[in-house]
């Protein structure tokens, strides 16, 4: 089970740092990935990170603001997101999944998600 949770309303140019604790069994062999999905829209990748840390994969549009960062001790995985604009405003699920490279963007590729958490940007 994973559960996201630091969401909420922040201002345009802030910052929130979600995370994603998982229980019930480890992820710590698995690819955790973040997504968001805004009213009316399709739901869209936001930033992955392989099982064995390292560089994250981000989304253009996230890229340089969001970082993503995993601890495997604890089974939790963070979204560091700063300079947040109005167009962030989404509700963000965290996802895990056995990914690779190439599919670390596709929703499919992950088999675990979390109930999501709301972020809000105002302008």
């Amino acid at each position: 089970q994973l559960q996201a949770s630091g969401g909420g309303l922040v201002q345009a140019g802030g910052s929130l740092r979600l995370s994603c604790a998982a229980s019930g069994r480890s992820f710590s062999r698995s690819a955790m990935g973040w997504f968001r999905q805004a009213p009316g829209k399709e739901r869209e990748f936001v930033a992955a990170i392989k099982w064995g840390g390292g560089n994250g994969y981000y989304a253009d549009s996230v890229k340089g603001r969001f970082t993503i960062s995993r601890d495997n001790a604890e089974n939790t995985v963070y979204l560091q997101m700063s300079t947040l604009k109005p167009e962030d405003t989404a509700v963000y699920y965290c996802a895990a999944g056995q990914a690779i490279t190439s599919t670390l963007r596709l929703t499919n590729s992950y088999s675990y998600w979390g109930k999501g958490t709301q972020v809000t940007v105002s302008s």
